[in-house]
């Protein structure tokens, strides 16, 4: 059994609804086969390098944000059990990019989720900055398989010293773990995966749905890293 601490995360009344609002209005994206929406915002087509690094900031002074959010409704995973493991504030790390720095967002940066050969059960989230200007990616991606109401449980051990600051190219890097011990939970298949990018204020910037691999399942066990700068770090719980 995982001993990592698990805090499962939702958006506030306000982000989630605001976030499904944007789901039922997003366009189609073809650059990527992926539905973007938010505050009139489409995701722009992927950078072709992959050996973008990224950075993190230093951290600044002063009391780390946190949010609290209600740990009720049906898991992310879908199976529709809940899973209320901790109604504990979301804390993030320093804030260790500047106040001008934009948030990456579907209008300057692309998602992706790609399978991965270790660890198993497991995918990699990849987030690439497509503008021209630096921008960084706050806390931990939010989750939601398929048409789920609560956003997937965010890993509380991987939260990073500083925010990763992406300049045009580069990409950060989150880990998701799909499925607990055999026999602990009821495996769910999934076939979509809604990503919600947020601001230094931990509100819902746009949501982008992609296309999950094959036999994609997922169970109340699963979680989702803080955003890293790199693949070893993001792949590493």
């Amino acid at each position: 059994m995982r001993t990592h601490r698990i805090r499962t995360t939702a958006l506030a009344a306000t982000a989630l609804a605001a976030a499904l609002s944007l789901t039922a209005c997003g366009g189609d994206d073809t650059a990527m086969g992926t539905r973007s929406a938010g505050i009139a915002e489409t995701a722009t087509p992927a950078a072709t390098s992959t050996d973008g690094k990224a950075r993190s900031g230093a951290p600044e002074p002063g009391t780390p944000e946190t949010q609290t959010v209600p740990a009720e409704g049906k898991h992310a995973g879908g199976n529709g059990n809940g899973d209320n493991r901790g109604e504990k504030p979301q804390t993030a790390p320093d804030t260790g990019a500047a106040a001008s720095v934009a948030t990456c967002t579907p209008k300057n940066s692309t998602v992706k989720v790609s399978e991965v050969s270790r660890p198993i059960n497991h995918l990699l989230l990849t987030v690439t900055n497509t503008g021209t200007k630096d921008c960084a990616a706050y806390y931990a991606p939010f989750l939601r398989f398929d048409d789920a109401q609560a956003v997937y449980p965010i890993l509380d051990d991987s939260k990073p010293q500083a925010v990763v600051t992406l300049s045009p190219g580069e990409e950060a890097y989150a880990g998701i773990g799909l499925l607990g011990e055999p026999g602990e939970d009821e495996p769910v298949k999934s076939d979509n995966l809604g990503v919600i990018m947020v601001d230094r204020n931990n509100k819902s910037k746009g949501e982008t749905t992609l296309k999950l691999p094959a036999e994609t399942y997922t169970d109340s066990r699963g979680f989702v890293t803080y955003w890293q700068s790199d693949v070893e770090n993001a792949l590493m719980f």
